[in-house]
């Protein structure tokens, strides 16, 4: 019996959104030599993050929606893949099945913490 294989469902985010919302759901690097990385941690820092990959590199990167990183993450722009990082397959299969559109997807909103709710007005006794 023949098994099929089941292709990757396509996820769809918004065009423009910031560079580190995108690299903390993505979990991918483009260097500027085309090389693609695995990303094993993000500190933030305002508007400023450092990015440790796993093979090792450390480097810091400013938030920014125009920068070469954001276009080749959203371009899929990329020559080869880091074979010290070990990127697994199904996550170059569901990168490769990203797409980005300009007025359709998430914009990767920051998460909210339920406990918090900053929107609601405690008016206690007013009548």
């Amino acid at each position: 019996m023949k098994e099929t294989e089941k292709s990757p469902a396509k996820h769809y985010y918004r065009k423009r959104v910031e560079l580190l919302r995108l690299i903390e759901k993505i979990k991918l690097w483009p260097s500027r030599t085309g090389v693609l990385h695995g990303i094993r941690s993000i500190d933030r820092h305002g508007e400023t993050a450092r990015i440790s990959t796993h093979c090792n590199r450390v480097f810091t990167v400013t938030n920014s929606r125009n920068s070469r990183a954001a276009r080749w993450l959203r371009n899929k722009m990329f020559f080869r893949v880091c074979p010290a990082c070990g990127i697994p397959e199904w996550k170059l299969e569901k990168y490769n099945s990203t797409r980005f559109n300009r007025h359709f997807g998430s914009q990767l909103a920051a998460q909210r913490n339920p406990n918090e709710n900053p929107g609601k007005l405690d008016i206690g006794n007013v009548r």
